[in-house]
């Protein structure tokens, strides 16, 4: 019964364990270490972070550009709107100054027409001496030459003139001159004839302005 057992029972077992194989080393080799996983987590976190600071970068310019165009037509809005007030402005005052010599014709040329047609005898010298004052041009030479002789017409005659403005008006104008129609009621009286009726007179004045001032260069009378 004996000689039925095993031969091989209770001898010890030669084999020897398996040595690792290569399998077992390609599952080593593929195993990860911890610091492999960081560091290819830090490497994956920086290029994310980069992969952002580009997108970040690229959205930030166009905001920029927004900006500065917003920035540049804001000045170019200025600019233009102070330069709209300048113009108008100066179309302002260029208009104020034309305003001011149409004036500046018609009361000349009513104060011009009071100056004719008032005069006294009594006092004809000073009468005649205002009316040269206001006077310039060939207007002026041709009275100043009169002034004498008619003064002394005047006296004689103790002649008394004054003379109202019912109206007057700007004719027309070229740069410095302006032509004025004058209506003037003049009421007179001498020495042979003390009550008369008032006489109605036109006139049409031409005024020049030299330098501030502005004076009569030439009277016709209107029928």
């Amino acid at each position: 019964m004996a000689d039925d057992a095993n031969p091989t029972a209770g001898k010890p077992d030669d084999s020897t364990p398996d040595e690792p194989g290569e399998d077992a080393t390609a599952d080593q080799g593929s195993v990860k270490t911890e610091s492999d996983v960081v560091e290819e987590g830090t490497e994956e976190g920086e290029d994310y972070d980069a992969a952002a600071g580009e997108d970040g970068a690229g959205d930030a310019k166009p905001r920029m550009s927004h900006v500065r165009l917003a920035t540049i037509l804001g000045v170019v809005l200025v600019l233009g709107l102070g330069g709209l007030a300048g113009w108008l402005g100066y179309q302002a005052y260029q208009a104020k100054q034309a305003e001011d010599l149409r004036n500046l014709f018609v009361q000349v040329g009513r104060q011009g027409a009071l100056n004719l047609t008032t005069i006294d005898w009594e006092n004809a010298e000073a009468d005649v001496q205002r009316i040269l004052d206001s006077a310039t041009g060939t207007f002026y030479d041709d009275f100043q030459q009169r002034s004498q002789p008619f003064v002394e017409v005047v006296k004689q005659a103790q002649s008394k003139s004054e003379g109202t403005v019912t109206e007057a008006g700007l004719e027309s104008e070229s740069g410095n001159e302006g032509q004025v129609l004058v209506a003037v009621t003049v009421n007179t009286s001498n020495a042979g004839a003390p009550e008369q009726q008032p006489r109605a007179w036109r006139m049409r004045i031409t005024v020049q302005k030299i330098d501030d001032e502005a004076k009569v260069s030439n009277v016709e009378f209107v029928p």
